[in-house]
């Protein structure tokens, strides 16, 4: 269930609450009138089923409560309730498939923000997988590949080209060209002090290396990952599912090939600098194709569900009527 706290002018009041009893899904209704100071207005509360929410949510914006007053929304861990486990199965669709497109939005402007902590984390991933590359240790670069932060990037671009926000693309974008220019820029010096100190060597980047050989040489393969993954990973944030980011995270080779990379610019390797260029490239377009292909699909998907998410106002007894 979605916990919704409306500050709300009074002249919308009425307007906001035949809205919310209009809507399947929805329960709790509570009205404080006057009760809010800044912004001045009334204050309405309820739960809603998380299916329904967007529904409610796009209603309330319509509106233009987001404007004139505000709106938060937060998950209920518990909700022990009869109404609230009707409104439940009232709402079409699970909870699991909902997608509450603003919290999304929020959610991938938050992660896909170029800030301090974003670019050490990718580049302190980059350097241990550029330890992995060479040594050819694949422990290292399951390592690196869970703490490269690159998704979110990835999935603020696919989502700013669903919910055309231009500001989202091109702030996401910053994020992910500049990240990487400056994770595998920092790599390069790392792989340098590295040989001086006697722990990196060309004969190691260039020799055998059958656990890690595969992130300098793209195939079909690497695309159909990357896609599997965006798929994967735009579910995981769409459903709140976030345990599977992890998954998504060490399935791809996006932190891998950009430290093979970088060590084989330090040694001028060229062929395996541009062939995990490539791999690096293929597998952020994949996941991003993915990513909006995936979110279209909830998009038509959910469009559908919510022409069924609208009732009549709720009688006297104040239950609902079953869900056709």
């Amino acid at each position: 269930m979605l916990h919704l706290r409306l500050i709300v002018p009074a002249d919308r009041t009425d307007e906001v609450v035949r809205l919310i009893e209009s809507t399947v899904g929805a329960t709790h209704l509570v009205v404080l009138p006057g009760a809010a100071r800044d912004p001045a207005g009334d204050v309405v509360m309820c739960d809603v089923a998380r299916e329904a929410g967007e529904g409610l949510l796009s209603g309330l914006q319509r509106l233009g409560i987001d404007h004139s007053g505000a709106i938060a929304a937060d998950e209920t861990g518990l909700t022990l309730s009869r109404r609230a486990d009707q409104a439940e199965k009232d709402a079409p669709g699970e909870a699991a498939d909902a997608v509450l497109w603003q919290h999304l939005v929020e959610e991938t402007h938050e992660e896909s923000t170029l800030s301090v902590t974003y670019v050490a984390f990718l580049a302190i991933a980059t350097m241990i997988a550029a330890c992995g590359v060479v040594l050819d240790n694949a422990v290292l670069i399951v390592g690196a590949m869970a703490v490269g932060p690159e998704f979110g990037p990835l999935a603020g671009i696919s989502t700013a080209l669903v919910r055309r926000k231009p500001k989202l693309a091109s702030r996401s974008l910053l994020a992910l060209v500049v990240g990487f220019a400056v994770a595998m820029a920092l790599t390069v010096g790392f792989s340098v002090l590295m040989d001086a100190a006697g722990l990196f060597s060309a004969a190691k980047l260039e020799g055998d290396r059958p656990n890690t050989g595969f992130v300098y040489a793209p195939d079909a393969f690497s695309f159909v990952v990357a896609l599997l993954a965006g798929v994967a990973g735009t579910l995981s944030l769409t459903s709140a599912k976030s345990g599977a980011l992890v998954g998504v995270a060490i399935s791809v080779t996006t932190v891998p090939a950009a430290a093979n990379a970088a060590v084989a610019f330090a040694y001028g390797d060229t062929t395996q600098t541009v062939g995990s260029s490539e791999q690096l490239l293929l597998n952020l377009f994949g996941i991003v194709v993915a990513g909006v292909l995936t979110l279209l699909a909830q998009k038509a998907f959910w469009a559908r569900k919510d022409r069924k998410g609208r009732k009549g106002p709720k009688s006297g007894t104040g239950t609902k009527p079953e869900a056709a």
